[in-house]
């Protein structure tokens, strides 16, 4: 007597066997994992790749969100952070408020400033860079991960430099490494449907080429959970997957949950637990030359995150004094979390917290 066994179970068998070998998955076997409802073989796999990569270690900084202006030109449709100048709530800081402002949440184990902020028009490139120069000759010793590849490509069409030579000015003044945001879904198709009217795809890729050819190691995201498909979310990994072949100099994928506008909104206006483990998982299984998946809390929420550990992800970001994006976009999650926490957290997933800084070297072992 044959059995039969089931095509979807073949493919699962066939993906499981790519994945013991250490061989790349296709944008096909992605797709597939997406629309598989076996969630835990999906997660066993991610958690085999990523202990072959990382062993137990979880890694996590002491960090503060910085944003210097909410002012923007851009009318992307899932933002709600943005203001128009001289609309109620908008603001831009000069480098010596931001200074008072850092002053009072500083605390010694602090070790990088994110820093992002709105598109604005109304000041000029230098303002940008005079804004670095001010945090570096404060806070020498706190890397600068600052900037967008979006706001890369607003600096270089308000100054008229080339990506290299803004990365250039900005490298002078301060910059570490750029932040991964404006990736949203690497799709000009969406980016047209969801009026992301900034840097399209070629020139997010192009921003973060310049970047690892300049020598510097950065990092990049994926927000999704709005209208894209799982085509085009394999498509965005496989585009990321694609330059990290060419230049070796992302440090960490992160995979960005999307929020809803209003904090009152309901959980059906949000992504499932199911899909945000999913996402992390597919993730760690896609993307092969990456060291690092973080799992965003912000987003997520801390106990999703502590479950991720076991799915793929080895990294739960920082403390994050102060978030402001993903709140104002309604985000339920504390704005921050103490540096105590964030070791539970990660010791309640039988893994080893691992302080680093923004460059993945080892700070403190907690273990």
């Amino acid at each position: 007597m044959n059995v039969v066994i089931p095509t979807d179970e073949k493919r699962m068998q066939s993906i499981r066997e790519k994945v013991s070998r250490g061989e790349r998955l296709t944008a096909e076997d992605g797709v597939f994992l997406y629309q598989s409802e076996d969630l835990l073989s999906i997660g066993q796999m991610a958690n085999e790749v990523n202990m072959r990569k990382n062993g137990k270690k979880v890694y996590f900084i002491e960090n503060m969100s910085l944003y210097f202006t909410n002012v923007c030109e851009a009318h992307c449709a899932f933002c709600n952070f943005r203001k128009d100048e001289g609309q109620e709530g908008s603001y831009t800081l000069t480098g010596e408020q931001m200074i008072e402002y850092v002053d009072q949440h500083f605390h010694p184990g602090v070790r990088e400033f994110h820093i992002v902020g709105g598109h604005n028009p109304n000041v000029p490139f230098q303002y940008y860079v005079d804004s670095l120069k001010a945090l570096r000759d404060r806070y020498p010793d706190v890397t600068l991960k600052a900037y967008t590849a979006a706001e890369i490509d607003f600096f270089s069409r308000i100054s008229g430099l080339s990506y290299r030579e803004v990365l250039e000015e900005l490298i002078k003044a301060g910059l570490g490494t750029l932040t991964g945001g404006g990736a949203e879904i690497l799709s000009d198709q969406y980016r047209k449907k969801m009026r992301v009217d900034k840097a399209d795809v070629s020139q997010y890729l192009d921003v973060h080429r310049n970047a690892h050819q300049l020598g510097l190691r950065t990092h990049t995201t994926m927000l999704y959970g709005s209208i894209e498909t799982h085509e085009q979310r394999i498509d965005h990994m496989v585009k990321v997957r694609e330059l990290q072949d060419e230049t070796g100099g992302f440090m960490v994928f992160i995979p960005l949950s999307m929020q809803p506008i209003s904090p009152r909104a309901g959980i059906r206006r949000r992504n499932s637990a199911y899909e945000d483990l999913k996402t992390i998982a597919i993730s760690r299984l896609m993307l092969d030359n990456f060291q690092h998946i973080k799992a965003y809390f912000i987003n997520i929420g801390v106990q999703l995150t502590q479950v991720s550990l076991t799915m793929g992800a080895s990294d739960v970001h920082g403390t994050l004094v102060k978030e402001r994006i993903s709140h104002s976009a309604g985000a339920l999650t504390p704005e921050g979390i103490t540096r105590e926490d964030l070791i539970w957290l990660v010791k309640g997933a039988g893994r080893i917290p691992i302080e680093r800084d923004t460059f993945y070297n080892e700070i403190k072992v907690y273990s």
